[in-house]
Parts: C-alpha cells; structure tokens; sequence
C-alpha cells in the first residue's frame, strides 16, 4: 500500500529583488535538514492551501500575510507543494523566527548558485533542490 503524499502550503515571500528564506533546523529525520527553503508547513485536515498558507506564516514567522497570489502546484512522490506569494511589508527584524535555524532574504544570485550563508550557522549552506526550482521558475516568470 502506498503511502499518501503530504500537501503542504509554501509561501514565496519577496522584498525588492529578494526572497525571504528559512534556513531548516539541522535535525535529522526532517526533510532538507539545514537547507535554505521557503516556509510554509502542513496542511491540517478540512482546511484549504490559502487557509493552511497564512496560519503557517503567522506561526513560523509572525507575518500576517498580505493578499496573495497562487503560483503553482508541485508534486513529487512525497510531497505535493501547493506554492503561493506575496510581498514582504515589513524589514527583516519585524519578523520573529519561530521555526528553523535562521532566515534571510536571498538574492537571485543566491538562488541561481544554489547556496547562502548563514548567520546563525557561520557557514554557507545549500537550498534545498526542489525549493530553488520552484525559486528558478518564478524567477524566470516574474522577469520584468
């Protein structure tokens, strides 16, 4: 019997030409452990991505997140990523990080190379592989 994928809302939150990241807790067991990634979380059951999408944010980082626009759907074995985004409003030290290692906004650079440093980590960390494709694609979309 195949197990059910998890769904799960994400949420690509960007400020000029930057992209708000969460850099993972390194835990094991955790998908992409200590990987640069977006934040968003499950969806509990009866609620919709848009509903699941701003509890996560308000409960990760204390953001009350703005009218937003779905961008797509991606799905892999595991997981099915219902992706949305919206503006950053505030500055980086209005956010209160409640969940993962650190945070920080990334640069198209930093995408394209596929890696950041880390404050809290005093190292450079990689993204995870399927969050900077997802990052890639909107990029590539959202080119003015």
């Amino acid at each position: 019997m195949k197990n059910q994928p998890v769904h799960v809302a994400i949420a690509i939150l960007y400020q000029e030409n930057k992209f708000l990241m969460q850099l993972r807790d390194n835990i094991p067991g955790i998908l992409y452990p200590g990987y640069w990634a977006l934040f968003g979380g499950h969806i509990e059951p009866g609620e919709t991505p848009n509903v699941a999408v701003k509890r996560e944010i308000l409960e990760e980082i204390g953001y009350e997140l703005p009218p937003f626009v779905e961008f797509g759907c991606y799905t892999d074995e595991r997981v099915v990523r219902h992706i949305f985004h919206a503006p950053l409003l505030v500055e980086l030290n209005q956010l209160v990080l409640n969940e993962g290692w650190d945070m920080g906004l990334l640069t198209p650079e930093d995408i394209h190379q596929g890696n950041c440093y880390s404050q809290n980590a005093r190292e450079v960390r990689p993204l995870g592989n399927t969050h900077r494709q997802i990052m890639l694609d909107f990029m590539e979309r959202n080119q003015s």
